[in-house]
């Protein structure tokens, strides 16, 4: 059910959003003043964040044990980490860092989609781990980690065999259970799925991009239903965030507008 629009205006593409101590987080392609900080209650504007030399963002992610955001960045192939306070740090990836997100560890898990790893950090950016993904995974885009260790993840791209969702072993080498295949419009189909979020009960979202729609998966990924439609969203799921407290589903959408695209996000009830 759409709870309303978040008041962001429709401008500059959104590449991602999150929610942080009272705060939403949008990450929009602008050349400064990225990161857009909304109040939760009211979704007001209240200031922006600037992060200075990034010219090409890729997701942005948020720990509230940390009290932090993360948020990707293409060309330096790094992660920025920023505290409420404004002090921000960051780490090298050394692979362009797709997808982000936290696990229960409140460690970072990062998707590389161009070399199809997942490469697992401390908050302050120590490696601990790297997955190569197996050999069928063509174009990763985003991973979310279940309590008990099992690794969920989105693969698609034009033209692949597989589109959908995989629940992996928690090295990574064996596939549970899955979710999609050949690329279609059907019930059970996505065209490049390329974000994850799940709730307290593990149940999963999935942002269809060229379907534009978001699925709900069970926790042992069976299609439950479509929580946003093509005709509520009016444009291409980017990103998501599902904040537990509220049951809000942040839909970030982009949309084609006089030959350009704008981003804004969408809210649902959950």
């Amino acid at each position: 059910m759409l709870a309303c629009r978040l008041c962001t205006e429709e401008g500059k593409p959104d590449r991602a959003v999150t929610s942080l101590a009272g705060k939403i987080y949008v990450l929009r392609d602008k050349a400064q003043d990225q990161v857009e900080v909304y109040d939760v209650n009211t979704y007001r504007l209240q200031h922006c964040l600037a992060m200075p030399n990034i010219s090409v963002f890729t997701d942005i992610t948020s720990c509230e044990h940390y009290l932090c955001l993360y948020i990707g960045d293409h060309n330096a192939e790094c992660v920025h980490r920023l505290d409420v306070q404004g002090a921000a740090t960051g780490w090298p990836v050394n692979d362009i860092p797709q997808g982000l997100s936290v696990n229960a560890a409140h460690n970072v898990i990062v998707t590389c989609r161009t070399v199809c790893k997942i490469k697992e950090f401390s908050s302050h950016g120590v490696l601990l781990r790297e997955l190569a993904l197996p050999g069928d995974f063509t174009n990763p885009w985003h991973t979310i980690q279940t309590r008990s260790g099992q690794l969920i993840v989105c693969d698609g791209k034009i033209g692949a065999p597989f589109h959908g969702v995989r629940m992996l072993s928690d090295d990574g080498h064996h596939t549970l259970q899955s979710h999609g295949g050949k690329a279609g419009p059907d019930t059970g189909q996505y065209k490049v799925p390329t974000h994850l979020s799940f709730d307290d009960n593990e149940f999963v979202f999935v942002a269809d991009l060229y379907n534009c729609r978001v699925a709900l998966l069970s926790p042992t990924l069976r299609y439950v239903r479509h929580v946003a439609s093509r005709d509520q969203l009016e444009g291409s799921p980017r990103s998501l965030y599902f904040d537990s407290e509220r049951r809000f589903l942040y839909v970030a959408v982009n949309a084609p507008t006089d030959a350009i695209w704008k981003g804004r996000v969408l809210v649902f009830r959950v």
